[in-house]
């Protein structure tokens, strides 16, 4: 499996304890039958569903498994590796770095419900990219939120980072268009955006992110150069239904994947993968700004299933 860094992994694989957990328990009850049959992979079918994993891709990984020639009373270790790599299959084609490194300043617009950790995970990527030596701009595009112009405004001060704001209730579009100017002329490398995210009124919501984009391609033609949406993992099946209407709302090119820790749904990360097919930049699995780390497929399937890196 490619390198994940131990101590990342340890609190990778304590966050999904919850998932792994629920998922271990009832493969004990599937590969411990005296036989392992038809009835048995249908079986792990129904629990991978159960887990949160979606119809589809539990199809494609109890196909994969039964591909192999099991004997009877598969040791749990044997079965739980054959799971690992299934999921990993599945998750492999949307494990891609997020490379911010193709345009300066780069410019991420980051999108998602209110309440997912959006103004979090902007300041744990700016803190992260900071570490890196690169310059790095806040902008606090949810101008409708007086607590998340702080919040980002405290995350700024913590990683080192300036914040562009304005008083709440601001046109976030003119903000943003100034905060592009200002980081050309500066020469920043990372000009990180939050967004507002009031989905229950679409058309809102739309308008003020379509006017956003707009503006930033008046400033630079190729912007914002990532679209990156913060999800709850453990809104569970509410994560799909974000995903698909962000997506209809302006162009996602990738997901970050939060609080892992809180759920026993993590498996939800897995049908996102398999239906939309986007890339899984980051996830998260705690409150520190190094619980974000870059996905990683095989550490991720590896945890999620109870097993070791």
């Amino acid at each position: 499996m490619t390198d994940a860094p131990a101590s990342w992994f340890g609190r990778l694989k304590a966050g999904l304890s919850r998932s792994a957990g629920a998922l271990s328990q009832g493969l004990a009850g599937v590969f411990g039958k005296a036989q392992v049959d038809a009835a048995t992979l249908h079986d792990l079918e129904e629990l991978l569903i159960a887990s949160d994993l979606g119809v589809q891709a539990s199809a494609r990984i109890a196909a994969k498994l039964a591909e192999k020639r099991w004997g009877a009373h598969v040791p749990a270790g044997e079965a739980r590796t054959a799971l690992a790599d299934a999921i990993a299959a599945v998750l492999q084609p949307v494990e891609l770095p997020l490379d911010i490194t193709t345009h300066q300043p780069f410019v991420v617009l980051v999108v998602g419900v209110n309440g997912t950790g959006k103004t979090t995970t902007i300041g744990k990527l700016a803190t992260r990219y900071r570490a890196e030596g690169r310059s790095v701009s806040l902008v606090a595009g949810d101008t409708f939120r007086a607590a998340a112009i702080e919040q980002l405004k405290a995350w700024g001060t913590r990683a080192g980072v300036p914040v562009i704001a304005r008083e709440a209730g601001s046109d976030a579009s003119g903000l943003v268009f100034d905060a592009l100017t200002q980081a050309k002329a500066a020469g920043t490398e990372v000009l990180l955006v939050d967004t507002a995210g009031r989905l229950q009124n679409k058309a809102d919501l739309m308008a003020e992110l379509a006017k956003i984009v707009r503006v930033l391609k008046k400033v630079d033609a190729g912007a914002p150069h990532a679209v990156l949406l913060v999800l709850d993992a453990t809104t569970g099946q509410n994560a799909r239904s974000q995903v698909a209407a962000f997506r209809d709302l302006v162009q996602v090119t990738g997901l970050i994947m939060a609080k892992l820790d809180g759920t026993a749904r993590g498996g939800m990360l897995i049908a996102l993968a398999e239906e939309f097919g986007l890339p899984i930049h980051f996830i998260g699995v705690g409150e520190k700004a190094e619980d974000l780390q870059p996905f990683n497929a095989q550490a991720f399937a590896r945890a999620l299933v109870g097993l070791d890196a």
